[in-house]
């Protein structure tokens, strides 16, 4: 079996292969887009090829920034039909992955790609998506991936309430960076988001916080300007939100509140005031924002502010 990235060449062979299925939102329609688009390139989308005719047996298709010079995430894993048994299902997704990212090792990425599965908010309830992520899972473990979280995704449209204005806190722009840095680095304290915490670890907490400026301010498209810092009518800094949005829809970037004001529903107002901030700048239709499924105080205020459950975001990454 030959395992490699596509060519404009291989289009028509490998789109049969991307089919509605339980583990995943990719259809070729949506691969057509996102390729036109720079998210989706040929040299990130790998196959598997038959060693007798040389057919595509499977596809694993990467995700990336359209300004980027690698893929970001792993958006989809799907085999061809005739491929019936599970474990023969396991072996040949293992093995294009494992193909793939160790192409990616030598062109310079440190780790591979996440790999992300969205699933109904319900997936453990239904079997068929369950049996359709469990071999998913196993070949990401063969091949480097072998830790997984879970996200909820919740969305806000307009048939959900207009958000409150703010009652208790005053929201403002602020310009300075090192004002979010400091900001950042405080809510890392005891924080329940899983992603943060562990590279806090990993590098320390103020570096962590850096990143996470940078990120938001230069990888995100939202704008700068949305930023807030909220503050009681004293002046106190209580917690700050972070408006954005990503290639596809408007997003709750990031919110925190400082550990010592936890606890007293400034939450809410903050997410009001970015949904306002995303309404008012992006005439929203719809808005995106994701928790790890461990946060419980995050995903309730979300419900509280109108959201509701969309999906779930199964993340395997390597570590």
């Amino acid at each position: 079996m030959l395992f490699r990235s596509t060519v404009e060449s291989d289009l028509d062979r490998f789109l049969p292969l991307i089919v509605t299925d339980p583990a995943g939102l990719m259809t070729a329609d949506l691969y057509k887009a996102r390729l036109a688009t720079g998210q989706y390139r040929l040299e990130w989308t790998w196959i598997a090829e038959g060693a007798c005719d040389g057919a595509p047996l499977a596809v694993a298709v990467w995700w990336g920034d359209p300004d980027g010079s690698r893929p970001g995430a792993l958006d989809g894993v799907l085999v061809h039909h005739s491929v019936g048994s599970t474990a023969d299902r396991t072996v040949i997704a293992a093995a294009l992955l494992t193909a793939a990212h160790e192409y990616y090792a030598g062109a310079g990425a440190a780790v591979p790609p996440d790999y992300h599965l969205f699933l109904p908010g319900d997936w453990h309830d239904r079997p068929e998506v369950v049996e359709s992520v469990a071999w998913r899972q196993e070949a990401a473990k063969r091949a480097g991936l072998p830790v997984s979280l879970e996200r909820l995704r919740f969305e806000w449209t307009p048939q959900a309430a207009l958000p409150k204005p703010p009652r208790r806190l005053v929201l403002a722009p602020e310009p300075d960076d090192e004002v979010f840095v400091d900001l950042f680095r405080q809510v890392l304290a005891a924080t329940l988001d899983a992603t943060s915490r562990k590279e806090a670890e990993r590098i320390g907490a103020q570096t962590q916080a850096r990143s996470d400026v940078a990120f938001y301010r230069d990888a995100m498209p939202g704008d700068r300007s949305w930023w807030r810092i909220a503050r009681t009518p004293g002046g106190e800094v209580v917690g700050f939100g972070l408006p954005s949005r990503n290639h596809n829809s408007p997003v709750v970037g990031y919110l925190g509140v400082l550990p010592q004001h936890r606890g007293l529903g400034y939450v809410d107002e903050i997410l009001q005031e970015i949904t306002r901030v995303l309404i008012s700048e992006t005439d929203a239709q719809h808005i995106h924002a994701d928790t790890d499924r461990a946060n419980a105080p995050m995903a309730a205020a979300f419900r509280r502010a109108g959201y509701r459950d969309a999906e779930c975001r199964l993340v395997l990454s390597a570590h």
